[in-house]
């Protein structure tokens, strides 16, 4: 094994989920996963901190590109819509993912402390927007529903077109919004 491996984030990611569905999250070491990609467990702490956060890894820039996506937004739209188009732009980027979107999937429905993990992180990313929001002067509450409606509306989107990857994400997106809208008309 040589000093530097090109790619170790991704060969480390894949040899994780790989080993996540053959055996399951809470079998698997991170001596396991280290192994399996040709490195080491010291690589691969330096790009993560536990086994959890290989599946996470891509929160950090997802959040970012939205706080991006929602400055970009024109200031007159409506609280919800700036969101819903913030998180359109940004999981339009994630459709490159594909069959790891579905792998990804899998690996959090298998184990509930991936599954809080996801929750925690889109959480986190409700709360984000909603500060933004509040930045384009909406009010605190409104802002807040905002950005948990719109997260709603990306995670039923998402859920979606990991169901059929060949959708149009930007459709699934105003589908779910229209969806939401009927459910609390």
């Amino acid at each position: 094994m040589g000093r530097w491996e090109p790619n170790a984030v991704e060969r480390l990611q894949y040899a994780a989920v790989a080993l996540f569905l053959e055996r399951g999250y809470a079998e698997v070491t991170v001596a396991e996963i280290a192994e399996r990609a040709g490195l080491t467990k010291r690589t691969f702490f330096n790009h993560f901190t536990d086994k959890r956060e290989v599946i996470f890894a891509g929160a950090a820039a997802f959040e970012a590109d939205i706080v991006k996506h929602l400055t970009e937004v024109h200031a007159d739209a409506k609280p919800l819509d700036a969101a819903v188009q913030a998180l359109t732009r940004g999981g339009l980027d994630l459709t490159r993912y594909g069959e790891a979107a579905c792998a990804r999937r899998q690996v959090i429905a298998s184990s509930p402390e991936l599954q809080e993990r996801e929750l925690i992180k889109m959480a986190a990313l409700a709360r984000v927007i909603a500060k933004k929001l509040e930045d384009r002067l909406v009010p605190g509450r409104i802002a807040l529903f905002s950005a948990q409606a719109a997260i709603a509306v990306f995670t039923a989107a998402y859920d979606a077109w990991i169901d059929d990857i060949t959708a149009d994400f930007a459709t699934l997106m105003r589908q779910s919004l229209a969806d939401m809208h009927l459910a609390i008309s």
